[in-house]
């Protein structure tokens, strides 16, 4: 089993071979990893964790500013996932009824990026009411005033993170509708991930020492998304010792982690503060084999460290770089076991990008990926 984690973004990824990353342990920064396709996680499948005080803590509307919002790309995401269509699907229906609609433009309009406009997009939208078995004029009603002609441009935090997840990635499907504008009020600096592996070789735990700066006034919290390969590896236990917990919500069927951590002020302009948390993970039969963060912005710094338990000592060990979340390994680069039975990699002028350590056990041990986020 293996973690990421999203620093700003820190996220994890499957097995290190080509393909979609795995949504299991392994750990990356504040941005995640790459998503299952399928419908996102309703409400009441999140579990939620319970904080160090022991006071459980009360999910927030993490989804319903995704499915309740009467806008046109909100109902319309909704009424996508209530049925049970790909964009693709629904492509092709649009086609076999004389209508050509990319899946790329389905995607502009449920993302808000762009609206039907042209005689043509309109109709399709009549069309679409019909196969997504909405009431007529539902999605019609919903259009706003024409926009002014050229192409519109995306938040700098919600296109950052698309080149690094690519789209509908799990941390997406995690954060609903704060995708869009996740942590755009922070940057990272500095980051260090600590991954703990047992003796049975799976992910016991990981902490995060992460170093913010506001890139405007008023910034007050940043939002954190774990993702685990192995569905049998939950969080059981959370503390954090700089910032203040104040929402832990674990998506099962994402295998997914959401924090949210309130500064404890309002930041000025440029100001820096220090998020500290760790994370325990419950007990799994599928050994770990790699972490990953994956970060959107240019980190000064990140120190990435793996214990390992003196009964579960890897065979080889490597460090690598992806440029995004699914690309190929590359600068791969074996990294010596020390002393106290850990490995780390320390990177200056860290790139956007996936950064992960893998290692193997020899003949026998077959685990998967991770990432933290």
């Amino acid at each position: 089993m293996s973690s990421r984690a999203d620093t700003d973004e820190t996220c994890g990824g499957g097995p290190e071979t080509a393909g979609a990353p795995a949504e299991g342990p392994s750990f990356t920064g504040p941005d995640t990893t790459a998503a299952r396709a399928g419908q996102p996680a309703r409400p009441e499948e999140a579990h939620i964790t319970a904080a160090r005080t022991g006071r459980a803590i009360t999910a927030s509307a993490l989804h319903a500013a995704a499915t309740g919002a009467d806008t046109f790309p909100a109902v319309l995401r909704e009424a996508l996932s209530r049925r049970g269509l790909s964009l693709e699907r629904v492509s092709e229906r649009l086609k076999a009824r004389g209508i050509t609609i990319s899946r790329a433009t389905l995607s502009s309009w449920q993302r808000g990026r762009s609206q039907p406009e042209r005689a043509r997009s309109l109709r399709a939208v009549e069309v679409l009411e019909e196969i997504l078995e909405l009431p007529a004029g539902t999605l019609r009603s919903l259009l706003g005033p024409r926009r002014p002609r050229g192409r519109t441009t995306q938040p700098d935090s919600e296109g950052a993170a698309l080149q690094i997840l690519g789209e509908d990635s799990v941390v997406e499907k995690a954060l609903g509708a704060r995708f869009r504008h996740f942590n755009q009020e922070t940057s990272s600096l500095m980051v260090h991930d600590i991954v703990r592996v047992g003796e049975s070789g799976t992910l016991s735990g990981l902490s995060t020492t992460n170093v913010l700066r506001a890139g405007r006034a008023g910034a007050d919290r940043a939002v954190f998304v774990l993702s685990f390969d192995d569905e049998a590896a939950e969080p059981v236990d959370i503390r954090v010792t700089c910032g203040r917990l104040v929402e832990a919500t674990y998506l099962k069927r994402l295998t997914s982690l959401v924090l949210e951590i309130h500064f404890g002020r309002k930041l000025a302009k440029l100001d820096t503060t220090v998020v500290s948390y760790a994370v325990e993970v419950s007990p799994s039969d599928t050994p770990a084999t790699h972490y990953e963060r994956w970060s959107r912005t240019n980190l000064h710094e990140y120190l990435q460290q793996v214990f390992f338990h003196p009964g579960a000592l890897p065979a080889d060990c490597h460090r690598y770089v992806r440029e995004k979340v699914g690309a190929p390994p590359r600068a791969r680069r074996r990294v010596p076991l020390g002393a106290a039975h850990d490995v780390h990699v320390l990177t200056s002028r860290c790139k956007p990008g996936v950064h992960g350590v893998a290692w193997d056990y020899g003949t026998g041990t077959a685990g998967t990926g991770g990432r933290p986020g």
